[in-house]
């Protein structure tokens, strides 16, 4: 499984130039708030992703006053080789780097490093539109599956040349024709891996809210889709006087969404904040069973501010069931040192700790 050896990051968010080597399994961060801990992890994150986690943009990511940032990290991946990963981003231009060899395309990167992260935004989840959720499915499935990736990617250049026609007033029934058949086309293996991706996650995630909340409650996910109604050739062409009239495309898998549901009602509706908390960390911990699942291995895991949703007996519970002779290497946040490095040295022996101040991180000698 990769692990991150060593990671040096430069003018990311508030991290003017930091070096550190980090423990194979577990990484314990602690720090006031605003001091960085999570932008660590958002660094981290970025390696894999090429892309923030947090951030919509890269122009949020640039340390104040810079124009440019760069993170590389050193990875032991599964096949016994050491691993340079680099990316570095200026303005529009991103290059992404292994062994400093560029990859052809950003997006091969996707999935070399898979990891997972449970944060405090994961809230949106629920309380947000339905972009949020499928930018939550894309992600999981972007890493374990390549032909999915490109599937999504060409059909969201198709659905952005059709949209630029519809707005512009051009309504040719043939022209249109063209792009259906194209969206159509990169739509039916993204509609049936998100219903398998489902099928698979249910159970997990039901597995672990128990395990987690105690509760006696059912949780699921519900994939609601227009090609469940009809192909969506059937459903363009049928739509088109009123996408005339909308200027944009209205059917389409860019209007799916995943109903998390307890009991078989909506959680956003019925279940409590508390549950809804308990409900996404299932989820996330669903997510890095089924990848580890998929890839063979674990991903990393990125636990930012955990007892922000849990209470420290949950959390305990949660660390000591990723952390069995398969597990992963794992990040940590916690603005609380001494209730981290209690739980933690109850797992495991092989761990490091972390303070950071003003982005500077210190390792602390046990």
């Amino acid at each position: 499984m990769p692990t991150l050896k060593k990671i040096v990051v430069q003018d990311f968010r508030n991290i003017e130039l930091q070096e550190l080597e980090f423990s194979p399994n577990v990484n314990c961060i602690s720090g006031g708030n605003g001091e960085g801990k999570t932008n660590l992890l958002d660094a981290i994150w970025y390696l894999s992703m090429t892309k923030s986690a947090l951030a919509s943009s890269d122009q949020f990511l640039y340390r104040h006053g810079t124009r440019s940032f760069a993170v590389s990290g050193m990875y032991d991946m599964p096949n016994g080789m050491a691993t340079r990963f680099s990316v570095q981003t200026t303005g529009e231009s991103k290059k992404v780097r292994k062994d400093e060899k560029a990859y052809g395309r950003v997006s091969d990167h996707i999935g070399v490093l898979p990891i997972v992260m449970v944060s405090p935004a994961d809230t949106a989840m629920v309380s947000e539109s339905g972009e949020e959720r499928r930018r939550f499915v894309n992600i999981v499935l972007s890493q374990m599956d390549p032909e999915y990736l490109s599937a999504l990617q060409q059909y969201n250049r198709v659905l952005l040349q059709r949209n630029k026609l519809l707005k512009a007033g051009i309504t040719d029934d043939e022209l249109l024709s063209t792009f259906d058949l194209q969206l159509a086309r990169f739509a039916e293996p993204i509609f049936r891996k998100r219903e398998e991706f489902c099928e698979s996650l249910t159970p997990i995630v039901n597995e672990y809210y128990g395990r987690i909340s105690g509760g006696r409650e059912s949780v699921g996910i519900e994939y609601r889709s227009d090609l469940h109604k009809a192909p969506l050739e059937e459903l363009l062409k049928a739509g088109r006087e009123r996408d005339a009239i909308l200027k944009y495309t209205a059917s389409g898998i860019q209007r799916d969404d995943f109903i998390f549901t307890m009991d078989g009602h909506p959680i956003r509706r019925c279940g409590s904040q508390g549950q809804q908390k308990s409900f996404l960390v299932a989820l996330k911990f669903a997510q890095y069973e089924l990848m580890k699942q998929s890839y063979g291995y674990a991903p990393i895991l990125l636990l930012d501010d955990l007892f922000d949703k849990l209470d420290t007996s949950r959390v305990a519970n949660l660390l000591q069931m990723v952390s069995g002779s398969d597990f992963g290497q794992i990040f940590l946040t916690d603005s609380n040192k001494v209730r981290i490095k209690q739980i933690v040295d109850a797992i495991t022996s092989d761990r490091a700790y972390f303070e950071t101040e003003g982005g500077v991180f210190t390792r602390i000698d046990e």
